[in-house]
């Protein structure tokens, strides 16, 4: 592979920020594996975040690039799966497995799609120095004909527009918008994007906590529950980032509320197999009666869980447990992904 811009290359990122800022390019902040494609001819990569390779979990997405892509081009996107149900980020982790023969399998029946929204290079010409503005123009060029698999993703400068999508998209599974300065250049591992996320509250039960790994006396995590249709207390996700002394204050002051789990509404307290994506982690802990109630962020649910890591708001020894239900939880408008991409979804 001979490309002005070889991998691997870590890619642009994000910080956050409260509101979307004026004078930029707005687009949707897709939900899934981030990922940068580098094509030149019949040589396809795709590199992670992280920089490591992909290319071997998305065997589809290798002959979406050599079908659909300029014959030499690095193009940096987003590794979804689109239902119609919206995307679904649970299917796209169960990709990343180590038998080839069940990625074919997953790769026929889970078919993943790439959202192209960055142009890092096209035959011989670099473009990473140049202007986003200019980036985006030659990149809706460039794929002006891509399809099935490879979309463009939607852009705007009408901060008004942007408000209207991050209002109506997460009914789809997107996440946010990103906002992107139109004059700057692609700088590499550099926070120089915004990125708007939905922010919410939820009071939740504490029904157990798993212990920090420097200590059998602090608490690494809290596990949440609320309750369903049906009176049942669900698992929908943890809160964990406390500094040390607190970890140290919230294990002795859980202590009166240690239950085993016969009397406990999760029999999981140790799952054959581990984590289903770290085969090594270990996933017991201490069940508590679900007495105390916390109030936490989050923002937004995948299915009946939070889809990423809760963050501690206050305690609320206001709060009945039994209060705390799905109920309180806002849903957002369905939309549909076809709306959004033409043919995705």
């Amino acid at each position: 592979m001979r490309l002005p811009v070889m991998p691997p290359v870590a890619p642009m990122l994000s910080k956050s920020v409260p509101e979307i800022p004026p004078g930029a390019s707005y687009e949707p902040k897709w939900d899934g594996f981030r990922t940068i494609c580098f094509r030149d001819g019949d040589e396809v990569e795709f590199g992670s975040r992280k920089e490591r390779p992909m290319t071997r979990y998305f065997p589809e997405l290798v002959a979406a690039a050599l079908a659909e892509l300029p014959s030499r081009c690095v193009v940096d996107g987003e590794i979804v799966i689109a239902t119609d149900d919206g995307l679904d980020f649970e299917a796209l982790q169960l990709r990343l497995h180590p038998a080839a023969s069940r990625v074919r399998m997953l790769a026929e029946q889970t078919p993943a799609a790439f959202i192209a929204f960055d142009l890092l290079a096209l035959g011989d010409d670099d473009y990473m120095p140049r202007p986003f503005a200019q980036r985006r123009a030659a990149l809706v060029d460039a794929l002006t004909h891509c399809g099935p698999s490879i979309h463009v993703t939607p852009a705007t400068t009408d901060p008004a527009l942007a408000q209207r999508w991050f209002s109506e998209f997460e009914g789809a599974g997107l996440d946010g918008i990103i906002a992107k300065p139109l004059d700057g250049p692609y700088l590499p591992d550099k926070r120089v994007m915004f990125k708007i996320k939905h922010a919410r509250t939820a009071d939740c039960v504490v029904a157990g906590y798993r212990l920090h790994k420097s200590s059998d006396e602090a608490i690494g995590s809290l596990l949440l529950g609320l309750y369903d249709d049906v009176g049942a207390l669900a698992s929908v996700g943890v809160i964990g980032a406390f500094p040390m002394a607190t970890r140290r204050q919230l294990f002795a002051e859980l202590q009166p509320l240690v239950t085993t789990f016969d009397t406990h509404p999760w029999n999981w307290g140790v799952p054959a197999g581990g984590s289903r994506w770290n085969a090594g982690k270990d996933l017991s802990f201490v069940p508590l009666r679900p007495e105390r109630v916390v109030e936490v962020r989050y923002d937004h649910m995948e299915g009946a869980r939070f889809r990423h890591t809760a963050q501690f708001n206050r305690w609320r020894p206001d709060r009945d447990p039994r209060s705390c239900t799905y109920a309180q939880l806002d849903q957002p408008v369905t939309f549909r992904l076809r709306d959004i991409v033409p043919g995705l979804g």
